[in-house]
């Protein structure tokens, strides 16, 4: 079975970038994501699930950043292949009310937030957004 998603790594501008990580209840640390419905685009399903995970609704998305993960895992006894989009947009709201999905959150400088990001390709999304960010600012 294949599903595909989307995601988006959100940062926002203190005096430096940080960027937000969701702690997840099978104890990772990751970013926002979720299943496109029927009748979304990608764009659509990361406005919604940012609202119902964070209630953010002030997304700002920087063109040009588009990255795909992809991994399998097991669900009801089914093996599934999942394919993650993620997308970067900026956002200045700093206190957020996290969904039932979601147990803790936390904004974190990119390094920091290297470190604490459970999963290599979510770090490397998360590396390839810093350098972005980087580069046109």
């Amino acid at each position: 079975m294949n599903e595909i998603s989307a995601g988006v790594v959100i940062f926002r501008e203190n005096s430096k970038l940080l960027f937000l990580l969701l702690y997840y209840p099978s104890g990772h640390w990751d970013f926002v994501k979720g299943k496109i419905e029927e009748n979304e685009n990608t764009l659509q399903t990361v406005a919604r699930e940012t609202k119902e995970e964070t209630g953010i609704t002030d997304l700002n998305f920087v063109d040009g950043f588009e990255e795909s993960i992809e991994y399998d895992f097991q669900y009801a006894g089914e093996l599934i292949h999942k394919k993650v989009i993620f997308f970067l947009a900026k956002t200045s709201i700093e206190k957020i009310k996290i969904s039932h999905e979601h147990l803790d959150y936390v904004w974190l400088e990119f390094e920091d937030a290297l470190e604490k990001t459970t999963y290599q390709n979510a770090r490397s999304v998360l590396s390839r957004a810093n350098q972005l960010l980087i580069e046109r600012l």
